[in-house]
C-alpha cells in the first residue's frame, strides 16, 4: 500500500489500520536524495520484504512493518541502501501499543468546504450548512482534511450532478460518492481494492442514508464496459497513469472526469497522457502543491 504524505490524522487513518491487527510494528523514517526515481525503486523493494505501509514524505519515505516479520539484516542488504547513485539514510523507530480510538478521536475535527459542506464525525455537533456528511473513517483514507480529498469536494459542489452517473473510483471513505448522491446523481458506483475501506464505505453510506450508492471491492479492472457520465478518482499519480485508457474508456461522450492525488509538478503529464485518450483539459486547483484538476471526454 503505497501513500503520499499525509496530516496527522490521515497518518493515523492510513497506516494504523494495520497496526491495529498486530501488536507491535518497526517504522523506518528514510531520508532520500535525490527522491525520485530513489522513493519508487524503495517502496518496490521494501515491499518485496514484507514492508506492509509506506508514506511519502516531502524528504523521503515512512514504512512500515509488523515486528513478527522484521529481519533487520534484509532490510540492510535492499539493493538501493547500498547504491552510490542515492544518498539514503534513515532511522528505525518501534511504534508501541496505544489506543487507537482514542488518538483518532483526538486528532479528527471536523471541517468546512466553501460554506456549504461540512464533514463530521457522529460525536461532533451538528452543522447548519446545505450538505452535511458524517463519516467514521476508522482505517480508511478520505476524511477531507487533506488537500486532495478538499479539493475533490469542491469540484463536486460546483458541478451539475442533477440525473448524471458516477464512478468514485479509489473511494476510501466514499465520502466523495456521498456528496455526489446529495447533488442530485442518480446512480454511483464506489469501488476501492483494500478491504477496510470497502466495509468501512458501506458503513458510511447507510450512515449517510443513501440509496443509490453501490460500493465495490476492486480496482480499474472492475470497470469492464460501464460507462459514466461522471468519473471521479483521486489515487495516485503512478495509478492515474496507469489506469487513464480504462477511464477514458469508461466516460459517456462529453463526460467529466475529475483527478487528483499528485503534485502541482506532476499535472503537465497527466495532461500529457489524458490527451493521449481523448480527454481535453479544462481547469485545475492548487492546494499547498497539490493538485486536482477536471478533464471532458
Amino acid at each position: 500500500m503505497k501513500l503520499e504524505s499525509k496530516d496527522n490524522l490521515t497518518t493515523f487513518v492510513q497506516i494504523l489500520r494495520n497496526i491495529l491487527m498486530s501488536n507491535i510494528y518497526i517504522e523506518y523514517h528514510f531520508t532520500i536524495s535525490p527522491l525520485q526515481p530513489a522513493s519508487d525503486i524503495l517502496i518496490a523493494q521494501l515491499g518485496e520484504v514484507n514492508f506492509e505501509s509506506f508514506i511519502e514524505t516531502e524528504t523521503g519515505v515512512k514504512a512500515y512493518i509488523r515486528k513478527e516479520e522484521w529481519v533487520e539484516d534484509e532490510v540492510k542488504a535492499i539493493q538501493i541502501l547500498n547504491s552510490n547513485e542515492f544518498k539514503i539514510e534513515y532511522i528505525e523507530t518501534e511504534i508501541p501499543q496505544v489506543n487507537w480510538n482514542s488518538e483518532w478521536e483526538k486528532n479528527f475535527n471536523p471541517i468546512k468546504v466553501n460554506d456549504e459542506c461540512a464533514l463530521r464525525a457522529p460525536f461532533h455537533k451538528p452543522f447548519n450548512v446545505k450538505y452535511e456528511i458524517i463519516i467514521e473513517p476508522k482505517m480508511s483514507f478520505g476524511t477531507g482534511h487533506h488537500e486532495t480529498t478538499f479539493m475533490m469536494l469542491q469540484f463536486i459542489l460546483e458541478s451539475n450532478l442533477e440525473g448524471k452517473s458516477v464512478m468514485d473510483m479509489g473511494c476510501g471513505t466514499a465520502v466523495l460518492a456521498i456528496l455526489t448522491e446529495m447533488k442530485g446523481a442518480s446512480k454511483i458506483d464506489a469501488v476501492d481494492v483494500d478491504q477496510w475501506c470497502f466495509e468501512n464505505s458501506i458503513e458510511n453510506v447507510e450512515r449517510n442514508d443513501c440509496h443509490k450508492i453501490s460500493v465495490f471491492q476492486g480496482d480499474a479492472s472492475f470497470l469492464g464496459k460501464r460507462k459514466y457520465d461522471v468519473f471521479i478518482a483521486n489515487i495516485n499519480r503512478n495509478i492515474l497513469l496507469q489506469d487513464m485508457k480504462t477511464y477514458s474508456e469508461s466516460l459517456e461522450k462529453n463526460g467529466e472526469l475529475y483527478l487528483s492525488g499528485f503534485y502541482k509538478e506532476d499535472l503537465k503529464l497527466i495532461i500529457e497522457t489524458c490527451n493521449k485518450f481523448n480527454l481535453k483539459f479544462v481547469e485545475n486547483k492548487e492546494r499547498n502543491n497539490w493538485v486536482a484538476s477536471k478533464f471532458i471526454k
